[in-house]
């Protein structure tokens, strides 16, 4: 039986917690942050629990 392979691209963005949940930060916050208001470019920088619904096609990618 070969090995799972993890996807190159998921292993990058997701992040497993302590607790086993999926974590990922949001997009859009590496350039052209002048225009973005401050509680914007604020709300970005915090890390998002993956939905559940989600979080089975994440599992797939990471190969958990």
């Amino acid at each position: 039986m070969p090995k799972v392979k993890t996807h190159s691209g998921a292993k990058k963005r997701f992040k497993v917690t302590a607790t086993g949940k999926l974590k990922h930060f949001h997009s859009s916050h590496s350039h052209l942050m002048r225009k973005k208001s401050t509680k914007a470019k604020r709300r970005l920088r915090t890390a998002v629990i993956i939905s559940p619904t989600t979080e089975k096609r994440m599992r797939l990618l990471l190969g958990i």
